[in-house]
């Protein structure tokens, strides 16, 4: 490297982007070290809740099930 990049170089580095964290991302990243089981509950709770599959039949039934709603709810029936 030659003199004039290695000035270069520490001239470019005052412009780049300082790394910001905000207090929350640092509450998480520490809460996460010290609970490092965490991520494996939030996983399988996942999995309990959303993670199955669908039964179309229900999905069907459920749709066809629902009730109209008429424009403006407030709306007297005329």
């Amino acid at each position: 490297m030659t003199m004039h990049e290695s000035r270069l170089s520490r001239f470019l580095d005052e412009f780049k982007p300082k790394s910001y964290e905000s207090e929350f991302t640092k509450f998480l990243r520490e809460f996460k070290q010290q609970k490092p089981e965490l991520e494996a509950e939030q996983r399988m709770s996942r999995a309990i809740w959303w993670d199955h599959q669908q039964e179309l039949e229900t999905i069907k039934r459920n749709k066809e099930s629902g009730v109209k709603q008429q424009p403006y709810v407030y709306q007297n029936k005329v």
